[in-house]
């Protein structure tokens, strides 16, 4: 029989085997998410979750590779390395860290602010990642330091090659110099982010960084938790940059700078007008980048920043100049393709010209008379080009002169070219916010108004004119791999009929050969060589158009221009001089002109063997690479 204990007693059982049974179920879903979890980690996740195990197990040093070489056409050296040493830190491994660092201080001197910065430096980086404790040590500091290596835990010494420049200021410019890297630019490749490396900052430096830099090397470490290395993993070598080979030559770059350099500002350009490729390009006055790389000082960079002559420009690519009358060939080629006139149809010259109530004078304040497009060449009448202009419009003029290189930056493998200004009315709306105006059309036909090219431009329209192709221009010779040299018959025909191109060519012929002519200085004195080319004169002041250059302080002069090629008959060189403040391209840079053309039908830098390397991609160790060779 049962009694109501009984009963309590099967009320507590029920209830205890209810609530068991719920915390059970409650054990089985929690294990069971956490092994669900689990799976989802270990196995679903794994390529996820398996390298951020890796990253905090291993971690990975790397080591910078050394810089390609920067060599002339005929292999003259011109950027090299010299062989350096630095002395490295990695804390994980030092020990007692300022004890270790006042014992490295009594070989290479460090002070007790330097050892404390070190330190904190140390403290706010990996403790595994290395610090640069001093560069440029010399041999017995390198040799006491590895002999003391055993007392210096953590502290090694490793090569670190120092970028040296040679030929100093006469190839500053093309070449370029390496400095330190932004802290904005060093998410572009981890090997940036290495102390004490450097990068290209202008010029050919620039230009071929991606080429000159190489590839990084690596060592993998196994770290404990506490980030102190454990062992080695492995490591894989740097690979040296490319060597860049240009297609300047270095003998007569120096000759043209020192032509150059009896000019306060200017800049030559040469091009072999079948390949493209440049062989002088000279920028006046001119820096030795051996003095930027050695460290120049606060004040010494001011003084370059603010010297009114402005060394670090390179004119040649930078500078933007008015074309001068040397755009009347543009002028000219706009007008014969439109119809606008024939070459025998001559237009009055009475020494200006009338247009919407303005007068627009004519260099020849007394006029030309009656001329031709053969005379309007030979004797650059400003008469006749406002004519044409005012014919053809400024959108003629415009797409004449892009055909012919103006407002075009060019993958030549320098740095900081300028696209200079090509006007029509949309750009001015963009610039100005104002309509075009008739007379802006009537002076641009003459090279002035907004116009502006760089010399590299006015040296592809000459060689474009001399050609009849687009020849593009090159500072890269194409076995170092950077592009296929072409000859002349590799680049496209400009969509310009041939008899138009033949009678500017006359033109400029008749400007440098015939009587009248304004380029009669550009003849090479006892040479049978034709040149052919065009002078010009870019206003800098309205003075200048009511006193004589003489008379008008030195900055207020014009500009003085000339573009030239020879042979005129069988066209192999084009150069271009622009002389800032020169008062008369027909006075100072034609016979700037004439002699570099002289040097350059006399040697022929482009018929020469030029050196070759027999691998683009091979290089020599370190220690020393073999020196250039020479072939056909």
């Amino acid at each position: 029989m049962f009694t109501p204990d009984d009963d309590d007693e099967a009320a507590k059982h029920q209830t205890f085997t209810r609530r068991a049974m719920l915390l059970g179920v409650g054990q089985v879903v929690c294990f069971g998410l956490v092994g669900a979890r689990l799976y989802q980690i270990q196995v679903m996740d794994e390529g996820r979750y398996v390298p951020l195990a890796e990253g905090n197990r291993i971690g990975v040093h790397l080591r910078a590779p050394e810089r390609g070489h920067i060599l002339d056409r005929f292999g003259e050296v011109l950027a090299s390395n010299q062989e350096g040493f630095r002395a490295t830190l990695i804390p994980s491994r030092a020990g007692d860290l300022r004890q270790t660092l006042a014992m490295f201080a009594r070989i290479v001197p460090l002070t007790a602010d330097e050892q404390e910065r070190i330190v904190q430096r140390a403290q706010r980086k990996s403790r595994s990642a290395p610090l640069v404790l001093a560069g440029d040590l010399s041999f017995e500091q390198v040799a006491e330091l590895s002999v003391l290596a055993p007392r210096l835990p953590g502290i090694a010494t490793e090569p670190a090659p120092k970028r040296t420049y040679f030929h100093g200021d006469s190839v500053g410019h093309v070449v370029g110099y390496v400095g330190g890297v932004e802290r904005l630019a060093m998410d572009d490749d981890p090997v940036l982010r290495l102390p004490g490396t450097r990068i290209g900052k202008s010029g050919v430096e620039l230009g071929m960084e991606d080429e000159l830099r190489g590839v990084a090397g690596s060592e993998r470490l196994e770290v404990d938790a506490r980030g102190r290395i454990v062992r080695s993993l492995g490591e894989t070598a740097p690979r040296p940059g490319r060597n860049v080979v240009l297609s300047l030559d270095v003998g007569l770059q120096a000759r043209v700078m020192a032509r150059l350099g009896r000019e306060r500002r200017g800049a030559v350009v040469a091009m072999d007008v079948n390949s493209g490729e440049v062989v002088a390009l000279a920028s006046a006055p001119a820096f030795d980048p051996r003095e930027l790389v050695a460290g120049a000082g606060a004040d010494a960079w001011k003084a370059r920043l603010n010297d009114p002559d402005k060394p670090l420009l390179n004119r040649a690519i930078s500078g933007l100049y008015p074309p001068g009358s040397t755009f009347k060939m543009v002028t000219a080629l706009a007008a014969l393709e439109a119809g606008a006139v024939t070459l025998k149809e001559r237009v009055e010259c009475a020494g200006s010209y009338e247009f919407a109530g303005q007068s627009f004078r004519c260099w020849h304040r007394r006029g030309h008379n009656r001329v031709d497009l053969h005379r309007a060449l030979k004797e650059s009448c400003d008469v006749y080009f406002y004519e044409m202009a005012r014919r053809v419009g400024i959108g003629a003029l415009s797409r004449m002169a892009r055909r012919l290189g103006f407002g075009e930056v060019f993958e030549s493998g320098i740095a900081f070219q300028k696209a200079g200004v090509v006007p029509d009315p949309v750009w001015k709306r963009g610039a100005f916010e104002r309509g075009w105006l008739g007379g802006e059309t009537v002076i641009t036909g003459i090279g002035q108004g907004f116009v502006t090219a760089t010399p590299l431009q006015l040296a592809v329209m000459t060689a474009r004119l001399a050609t009849g192709r687009k020849i593009v221009p090159t500072l890269i010779r194409h076995n170092a791999g950077a592009r296929p040299a072409a000859e002349g018959d590799a680049f496209q025909v400009l969509d310009i009929a041939p008899e138009w191109l033949d009678a500017v060519r006359k033109g400029m012929v008749a400007a440098v050969n015939e009587d009248g002519g304004t380029a009669s200085n550009a003849q090479i004195d006892g040479s049978s060589i034709v040149v052919a080319g065009k002078t010009g004169t870019s206003q800098v002041s309205r003075a200048s158009s009511e006193r004589g250059q003489g008379e008008l302080p030195w900055d207020l002069r014009d500009h003085a221009l000339f573009v030239g090629y020879a042979p005129a008959t069988r066209p192999r060189y084009a150069a271009v001089a622009v002389v800032e403040h020169g008062g008369s391209g027909g006075a100072v840079a034609a016979p700037m002109v004439r002699d570099v053309l002289g040097m350059l039908i006399a040697e022929d830098p482009a018929a020469k063997p030029a050196y070759r390397q027999p691998d683009a991609d091979r290089r020599a160790d370190a220690a020393g690479r073999s020196a250039p060779e020479r072939s056909d």
